[in-house]
């Protein structure tokens, strides 16, 4: 039975338009880019975490495609975008000729990547929440008038660079969120009003993969 990677899933027309339309809908709402470029970049770091935490090849791939496919559900709504992308993504990959068991596996890591009422349920599923809430950067703000920024386009605009790197010493393994922010434009207190719920679910999601998850805003551990 083949083997279906993220490749196959890119190539399917409405998953592109599916994603550009959800894209589209949030950008009207105000948000922050939730497009093509985020899905991504998720996609690349949740395969990446499970590569260096050295869990087997397949389940890195299953990862790939749920951060590919993760927010797929915002072209419906935004509220409870989670399950409504799972079921999206699942007929997508029945349809494909994917095996259910990976696409339960999927499915279940979209359907819980929210914080407000995700949980962690599997390797792929920790690994969509820390790729995730890791993506914080600039490019992702749509808002080019300053003067009108809310505290999620500050925090985003003044992220000059983010990286979720998988460490590994005597201590084990550590998953380490490394920011830079330009404090002139927003200040570090105001990434924890609005990201704290979100380091918390990282957090649990590195416990389960085996990990410490570590916070490094400006050269100094928060986390």
């Amino acid at each position: 039975m083949k083997k279906f990677v993220l490749k196959d899933v890119k190539n399917i027309e409405k998953v592109r338009v599916y994603l550009e339309k959800g894209n589209e809908f949030l950008g009207i709402k105000g948000y922050t880019d939730h497009g093509l470029r985020h899905a991504g970049i998720v996609s690349k770091l949740a395969g990446n975490i499970l590569r260096e935490l050295e869990y087997p090849q397949r389940v890195s791939e299953l990862a790939e495609i749920a951060g590919y496919l993760h927010d797929i559900g915002n072209f419906v709504s935004r509220d409870e975008h989670g399950q409504t992308g799972a079921i999206i993504a699942m007929n997508i990959l029945e349809d494909l000729g994917m095996p259910y068991e990976e696409v339960a596996v999927i499915a279940a890591a979209i359907g819980n990547h929210e914080e407000i009422n995700g949980q962690i349920i599997s390797e792929v599923s920790a690994a969509l929440i820390l790729a995730d809430k890791s993506d914080v950067h600039r490019s992702r703000v749509r808002n080019r008038d300053k003067s009108t920024f809310d505290i999620h386009d500050r925090v985003n605009y003044a992220s000059q660079k983010s990286s979720l790197l998988i460490n590994k010493d005597n201590d084990g393994s550590h998953a380490v969120l490394d920011i830079t922010i330009d404090t002139s434009i927003s200040q570090v207190m105001e990434y924890f009003e609005i990201f704290l719920t979100r380091m918390m679910m990282c957090r649990r999601a590195a416990d389960f993969l085996n990990a410490s998850f570590n916070l490094v805003i400006n050269e100094y551990q928060l986390l």
